[in-house]
């Protein structure tokens, strides 16, 4: 299934259950996710991927929203500092990507073509994550 098909449709109908308001002492995380869940795919940014995709939410429809922009700019800068939302990426259960072979092999193929003094100036611990992403076995993906 081709998941960029659905940009007009939000979380919460691709992604049963809908889910209820938040509770009045939610946190501001808590809170946005669930706004988040209400905004049609088409319209989220890359620091609303960034969170859905940080909070494990609907991976299977975000993921691949995430790696489009990826492929343009691998190290954009979603929200916090240059690389976060490919960090946040990779860093996505191996089982969701397994879900998404394609997807994964193709972000696999642009971050390989990163230049080494970039990937190594991401934040402590970026590099050893990426490379983990890149090294996992194929029957992971």
């Amino acid at each position: 299934m081709d998941h960029l098909l659905h940009l007009a449709r939000t979380l919460d109908e691709l992604d049963p259950p809908c889910w209820a308001p938040p509770s009045a002492d939610a946190t501001h995380l808590v809170r946005r996710v669930h706004e988040l869940r209400h905004v049609p795919l088409g319209e989220l940014g890359p620091a609303d991927l960034r969170t859905l995709i940080s909070q494990q939410m609907a991976l299977p429809y975000v993921l691949p929203l995430a790696v489009r922009l990826l492929i343009e700019e691998p190290l954009l800068d979603a929200l916090f500092y240059e690389g976060d939302l490919l960090l946040a990426a990779v860093n996505a259960p191996a089982s969701s990507w397994a879900l998404l072979p394609d997807l994964g092999a193709r972000l696999r193929t642009v971050i390989t073509t990163l230049p080494e003094a970039a990937v190594a100036g991401l934040p402590r611990g970026g590099a050893e994550e990426i490379a983990r992403f890149v090294a996992r076995p194929e029957s992971q993906h």
